[in-house]
């Protein structure tokens, strides 16, 4: 079992450390909020990967691994991707940002925007249909419900000690960064979503046309 948690934190460490869409987020929402604002978003990361591993043992994951869905993904969520990176960049070029040293966004809303962010991501998608879910089954067979269960814990441990140290380093230094070296910050944030979230579409329209 405990081999089963470690492997789970180290598989999962290998995709958290990867740039996107909801580590883009995660350092906007830090700027505010610090570490609170990493653990809160990963909280509603969290119950978007327990919702899929509950689909996934209702035999949903035929469904998960399909075309159309990932595709449908790609779209929707790209276009929203694109959409909130615009608005960053546009609040940066009229200087409409600021740092705000208490939390910019409700607890609430950070947590639907780590639910949302992350099921925007067809990567997400794709790696839990490639990745995760041959490693959870594993985990199922082998120990049954507790096995899955702490396969799970150990996959979110990692996400939550990775993103809530990025969080706290950016609360710590917030302090010393300028209003106008935050407005480039976030400007340069912005257009990373708008990359995500055109490459998504792209995507996806690629898809459409096999």
């Amino acid at each position: 079992m405990l081999i089963t948690f470690l492997s789970a934190m180290a598989i999962a460490f290998s995709g958290a450390v990867m740039p996107g869409p909801l580590l883009t987020y995660t350092v906007r929402q830090a700027f505010s909020g610090g570490l609170k604002s990493g653990l809160t978003i990963m909280l509603g990361h969290a119950l978007l990967e327990l919702l899929l591993v509950t689909l996934i043992f209702l035999g949903f994951d035929i469904i998960l691994q399909s075309q159309a869905a990932q595709t449908a993904i790609g779209l929707v969520g790209g276009a929203l991707l694109t959409y909130m990176g615009i608005s960053m960049a546009v609040g940066a070029i009229r200087n409409t940002v600021k740092i705000a040293l208490s939390g910019a966004a409700s607890p609430k809303s950070m947590v639907a925007s780590g639910f949302f962010i992350s099921a925007m991501n067809p990567y997400f998608l794709l790696w839990w249909a490639i990745i995760g879910l041959g490693f959870l089954l594993a985990a199922y067979k082998a120990f049954g419900v507790w096995g899955a269960g702490v396969w799970f814990i150990g996959h979110i441990a990692t996400d939550f000690l990775w993103y809530g140290f990025i969080s706290w380093m950016i609360g710590k230094t917030r302090r010393f960064i300028n209003e106008n070296v935050y407005r480039w910050i976030v400007g340069a944030l912005g257009g990373m979503l708008v990359y995500f979230g055109v490459s998504f579409v792209v995507g996806a329209v690629g898809a459409l046309g096999k």
